[in-house]
């Protein structure tokens, strides 16, 4: 489970990450970072209803996804927020597959140690 600090809430914090934040995008998931000016990183999911319009498989995609995040969070570096957009494609992929692609995605937008 991630924790509630490592967690972008507020629609600002997600406005400046899309305006100041490099990106990475594939053709499961996008990413935008930026740096915060805090001693951890923050990490916010997106998921549209163009994805699924039935609330229980985007809530199981954002639980994978933060399930993943947490795993990782000790191998990254702090001081970042995370955008994370999701795609339709994502529907097709097995747990272990999306794993794959977003530890991509972080080595891709530099969250690594």
């Amino acid at each position: 489970m991630l924790e509630k600090n490592n967690r972008i809430r507020l629609d600002k914090e997600f406005d400046r990450v899309f305006k100041t934040g490099q990106s990475f995008y594939g053709k499961v998931l996008g990413m935008k970072a930026a740096n915060n000016e805090l001693p951890y990183s923050r990490f916010g999911i997106m998921v549209n209803l163009k994805v699924s319009k039935k609330a229980v498989v985007r809530n199981k995609i954002k639980r994978q996804i933060r399930s993943i995040i947490s795993q990782e969070l000790p191998l990254m570096m702090v001081g970042k927020d995370v955008v994370i957009i999701v795609f339709p494609l994502i529907l097709d992929k097995s747990f272990e597959e999306i794993k794959k692609v977003l530890k991509n995605g972080f080595d891709r937008i530099n969250l690594y140690n």
